[in-house]
């Protein structure tokens, strides 16, 4: 896993040669932030930060290491860091700046369980067997937020104009934790605008309505212990409780429309198959649009009763760990990124990173094109919603206008929440795109603060929309952050894993 100097360095140059276009059509303003991100030093300062992040691969509210090198960042750069906010202690806010308006950027770097995976290797290779890896990219999305949000405070200082830019530290995306808890904790009051930005194989950015809604809970049944061959008659099994309703969601399926998602897992099932055993707890994932997702959810809790009372068990607990928004993105803030997308360019890929990508995308039976050379365009919203993945920013996304920016750096073929996403999102083909999705995020964030036409016109877009779409979260009063939910499992695999941890200056 050593990688060279000049490999470094030649990173630092195909950046570079990426970006003299970009800024020459850019405003003096964003020409200072892209001059800065172009710097060889920037650019291997935050390639490192992503990898070093990527080696932590900390799971959901374990991410110690990688906020507080977040936070180390920001606060050498001048920014003001605020911490354990939301009643998590791995979410912060960084600010710098005074005033209106208000440009959030959001950073996730929760990684994600039994991805565990040697970087830029093209075939299945842990690099601790059963270990978390970084197999959504959170890892690159964390540099490139952190690099953009500093950008952006360089043109601040050289061209002294007002304005408040944060960046948002948001834990445990992977479980949709962060920010329904955030924004119940009134740290988004305020934001006029919020970039968000994720991981992928192109550079591009969309709008409307995508993605699903979801609540997160977990269902806790008890029963009462027996000699499961002796006198089975005795006892009365919760495992048998987390089965029939399992049994009876699968039959729920055929009668929810074609948009909804169920899944779960059973975390505890019991302890020795001799023993009938009187808890047992599965995890639901409970998908749908936002309109009919409270009424999905309740007929999944319907079936942990009716389990419950086949079995003669109880439902001791029902545990809203998150719930979710779709996402709305604004149309204006789209169109403002994808002019930026369009200026920065797609990076320019080694030789060597285009080998990597054909010899991974043949690994996974893919047309083995190599990376990818073209920006993408922007994406207008699904004429039909079918259902699809998740992710917390939904909220966020009423309560300021929001868009999401694409940027490149992961594999082309390479699989979401899968071993080649670990494998793509390290060293330099990562380092580019971190460079190029900060660069398009700062860029965005400061025509936000020096265009007020532009800037107004997107808040009407938002202001119409929320006329119509009011926010109101999905979380139950009760409900608090699962601290501890990954706990024991980070446990386990943090001491294995800490002898492969890399810091920002890469000493291994």
């Amino acid at each position: 896993m050593n990688v060279t100097k000049a490999v470094y360095l030649a990173v630092g140059i195909f950046c570079s040669a990426l970006s003299h276009a970009a800024a020459g059509n850019a405003s003096p303003e964003g020409r200072t932030a892209l001059d800065w991100l172009n710097r060889p030093d920037v650019v291997e300062k935050f390639g490192r930060i992503g990898d070093a992040i990527w080696s932590y691969a900390e799971l959901g509210l374990q991410e110690h290491q990688s906020s507080a090198l977040l936070i180390r960042t920001l606060e050498n750069a001048g920014f003001k860091v605020e911490k354990g906010l939301a009643g998590m202690p791995t979410c912060f806010v960084a600010t710098y700046g005074s005033g209106k308006p208000v440009v959030g950027i959001l950073a996730e770097y929760d990684a994600l369980p039994m991805l565990s995976q040697k970087g830029r290797v093209p075939k299945r290779e842990p690099l601790v067997e059963g270990a978390p890896g970084h197999g959504c990219g959170h890892n690159l999305m964390a540099a490139a937020a952190t690099a953009a949000a500093i950008a952006v405070k360089q043109a601040m200082e050289q061209h002294r104009f007002s304005g408040t830019i944060k960046l948002f530290g948001s834990p445990a995306e992977e479980i949709l934790v962060s920010r329904p808890y955030m924004v119940r904790a009134g740290l988004f009051n305020g934001v006029d605008f919020v970039i968000n930005n994720h991981a992928s194989s192109t550079f591009e950015t969309g709008y409307g309505v995508s993605g699903s809604a979801m609540i997160s809970a977990t269902f806790t049944f008890r029963g009462k212990t027996a000699h499961s061959g002796g006198a089975p008659w005795a006892g009365r099994s919760a495992l048998d409780a987390v089965e029939i309703m399992n049994v009876a969601a699968n039959y729920l399926r055929e009668h929810l429309h074609y948009s909804a998602r169920i899944h779960y897992v059973i975390p505890d099932g019991g302890e020795a198959p001799n023993v009938v055993p009187d808890r047992a707890k599965v995890w639901y994932f409970v998908r749908h649009s936002d309109d009919k997702l409270l009424e999905t959810f309740e007929r999944v809790v319907n079936c942990a009763k009716g389990a419950a009372l086949a079995t003669g068990t109880e439902l001791a607990e029902i545990r809203v760990l998150a719930a979710a928004h779709q996402s709305h993105h604004n149309k204006a803030l789209a169109e403002l990124a994808m002019k930026n997308i369009q200026r920065v360019g797609m990076p320019q890929w080694s030789e060597e990173d285009h080998q990597f990508a054909r010899a991974l995308q043949k690994e996974l039976g893919a047309s083995p094109t190599g990376m990818p050379t073209k920006v993408g365009t922007l994406q207008k919203p699904a004429t039909v919603f079918v259902g699809g993945a998740s992710s917390d920013h939904g909220d966020v996304t009423l309560l300021a206008p929001t868009a999401t920016i694409r940027f490149p750096g992961i594999v082309p073929g390479a699989h979401g929440h899968h071993w080649s996403t670990v494998a793509s999102g390290f060293g330099s083909g990562a380092w580019k795109g971190i460079n190029a999705g900060a660069k398009a995020m700062a860029a965005t964030a400061l025509d936000l603060f020096t265009q007020p036409d532009v800037a107004s016109a997107i808040r009407k877009e938002f202001e119409d929309y929320s006329a119509k779409h009011p926010y109101q979260s999905f979380l139950p009063p009760d409900a608090r952050p699962p601290l501890d939910f990954y706990d024991k499992l980070m446990s386990l695999y943090r001491p294995m894993m800490e002898p492969f941890y890399l810091d920002e200056n890469l000493k291994e």
